[in-house]
């Protein structure tokens, strides 16, 4: 699903953004319902920012990247935590693009989340490039979700991947 989100460009960097477990539901521009097998999932557009909201068999799992004055935490390069009987992993980078490369790149995911059944983007007012995208996925009684995160103006995309579920176990 593809939204043109009506509100003003509010994270402006991205070295603004932070990252929170267990975090209350934020007001959200645009929403996404999902269930992925037995897993109730909802995608949140806080403007620049995004939140998921995870629950299955009675266990909650809420994660927020924005920019939040609350918040110590930065967006870190990695975690791993446990949450109840589950595990949850994160990761995020961000890249650094020449403006034709961010064009094309820009295209390329809002393409791709745009037509997706488990997909969710937002575009802003003013720039065609200035997004925020999400998707996802079950996997392996897993579920997952990838997010972007666009910043034109400085020619960064912040890219998290997230996985919650129950240990994965390496087969010998």
């Amino acid at each position: 699903m593809l939204t043109t989100l009506k509100t003003a460009y509010t994270d402006t960097r991205a070295a603004d953004l932070a990252w929170a477990l267990g975090r209350e539901p934020l007001p959200a521009l645009a929403v996404l319902d999902l269930q992925l097998g037995g897993a109730i999932i909802q995608l949140r557009l806080l403007g620049a920012s995004h939140q998921v909201l995870l629950e299955e068999d009675g266990s909650f799992c809420s994660e927020t990247v924005a920019c939040m004055s609350d918040t110590s935490t930065p967006l870190p390069l990695g975690v791993a935590k446990r949450i109840g009987t589950w595990e949850y992993e994160f990761a995020a980078r961000v890249e650094t693009l020449s403006q034709r490369q961010f064009a094309g790149r820009a295209q390329e995911l809002l393409a791709l989340v745009a037509d997706h059944p488990h997909g969710l983007a937002g575009t802003f007012p003013g720039s065609p490039h200035a997004f925020t995208a999400m998707l996802a996925q079950r996997c392996e009684g897993q579920v997952r979700w990838r997010t972007w995160h666009a910043y034109p103006q400085e020619g960064r995309l912040v890219a998290t991947q997230s996985r919650v579920g129950a240990r994965m176990h390496a087969s010998l």
